[in-house]
């Protein structure tokens, strides 16, 4: 690492800490100058999501979302089972702005974890976007099964289906 790119790591840690400051200007202000960096930030980011500290998860998962970056795609799954339904909802809203590109960790954590009832909601939520953007013939079975009877039963062959479909798709 150059002396620069040890500035930048150290800047990018100083503003994920300051998401955990009491003052939630300060939380904003560190969030919108780490979107302001963008992709670098990234991996600092999906960290913060694993906070204690549900504002700091909400900040992580805002900033994610904003920055609409597929490297967060996987982080921004695991975010749809969170406690807290604001960060669900900004993780769902960040992977549907994301999309094509997060439809692959989307369907892998369905086929994974189909029985988990946030999953499954933030993931209606995605598909019914990706639908919206011209991907409906591939990811309909999908949404069917998730409005269908018994989804926690349906959902994991569905998925691995409507993912080996989409990988055909390249």
């Amino acid at each position: 690492m150059t002396a620069s790119s040890d500035l930048h790591s150290s800047g990018i840690a100083a503003l994920v800490a300051a998401l955990a400051d009491g003052n939630g200007l300060a939380r904003q202000k560190a969030r919108e100058a780490l979107v302001e960096i963008g992709h670098p930030a990234v991996p600092a980011l999906t960290a913060a999501l694993g906070s204690h500290e549900t504002h700091v998860r909400w900040e992580a998962a805002k900033a994610l979302h904003d920055l609409a970056d597929p490297a967060s795609a996987e982080a921004l799954v695991a975010a749809l089972e969170d406690k807290s339904f604001d960060v669900r909802w900004l993780a769902a809203e960040g992977l549907a702005l994301i999309g094509r590109k997060a439809l692959e960790p989307l369907l892998e954590a369905l086929a994974d974890h189909g029985a988990a009832i946030w999953l499954r909601e933030g993931a209606h939520h995605v598909l019914k976007a990706a639908a919206r953007r011209g991907l409906a013939e591939s990811v309909g079975p999908m949404l069917a099964a998730l409005e269908g009877v018994e989804p926690e039963l349906v959902v994991p062959p569905v998925a691995k289906a409507t993912l080996k479909t989409l990988r055909g798709l390249g």
